[in-house]
């Protein structure tokens, strides 16, 4: 039926609606169905910081491994953070074996005082609803891990921590958890409050990273021109349950 009415008509109806016509630009959305939500099949985290609410001063344990100047030159050197593991991988091993007891106490001063990060109960229980796996990826030791397994009955698999090598920001703990659900690293969502661990980390095996950042520290403009950037950003572990029914399929 013609949409053209005649003048006279137009004249004795001034009030007469007109029935509108799409603009063409909206003609291809009309019956469109949306794009297909990418498809996830499990969610891995990180443990210290993320999981649990963060207790060890870093910069303190860094500081004493290190000493003062040579801590200050490396963190001028590196915006996104000091991988202390990996800096002393190059020392003799009586230096090694120092700076690992210096460590190790700190970590134990850490697990006297261990927290459950507020929303991580709930969002396992949520990725339970869902049947979706969980992993866990720690530069922490196997007895920290064990620890917090059997103090807050949560329980992630695999939970790989430093004893597996080699760790985080390499891609292989992400990957061998990909290899032992059969899934594709892009199936998998890498969780972690660390730009230069756990996004590197996820970001490397070709994961989707989200970065948990309570403080909003990663803001600052030191951080704005890092190798990897996150794919969502979150303030509370409590945001991620929409975030993962927003933006994806959870099949398990």
């Amino acid at each position: 039926m013609s949409l053209l009415l005649p003048r006279t008509l137009l004249l004795l109806h001034p009030k007469l609606k007109i029935p509108k016509i799409p603009m063409a630009g909206n003609l291809s959305t009309l019956g469109s169905a949306a794009p297909p939500r990418a498809r996830l099949r499990g969610v891995v985290f990180d443990m210290d910081g993320t999981l649990t609410v963060p207790v060890i001063d870093f910069a303190a344990m860094y500081r004493a491994v290190l000493g003062e100047d040579e801590y200050v030159r490396i963190k001028a050197e590196s915006p996104s953070g000091i991988d202390i593991l990996h800096h002393i991988e190059t020392w003799s091993p009586e230096k090694q074996r120092k700076a690992y007891d210096i460590i190790a106490d700190y970590e134990s001063q850490g697990l006297d005082r261990l927290q459950i990060m507020p929303g991580a109960a709930e969002l396992c229980g949520f990725l339970d609803s869902k049947n979706m796996r969980r992993g866990l990826i720690t530069r922490n030791v196997k007895a920290a891990v064990d620890i917090f397994h059997e103090r807050f009955r949560l329980t992630f698999s695999p939970a790989l921590s430093r004893e597996f090598r080699p760790y985080k920001p390499d891609p292989a703990p992400l990957l061998h958890i990909c290899s032992a659900w059969e899934v594709k690293p892009s199936e998998i969502m890498m969780v972690g409050d660390s730009l230069k661990d756990d996004v590197a980390c996820g970001k490397r095996a070709g994961a989707v990273a989200c970065l948990l950042d309570e403080s909003g520290r990663y803001d600052s403009p030191e951080y704005a021109n890092v190798d990897f950037k996150p794919d969502f950003k979150v303030s509370s572990l409590l945001e991620i349950h929409s975030l993962l029914e927003a933006h994806f399929d959870l099949s398990p």
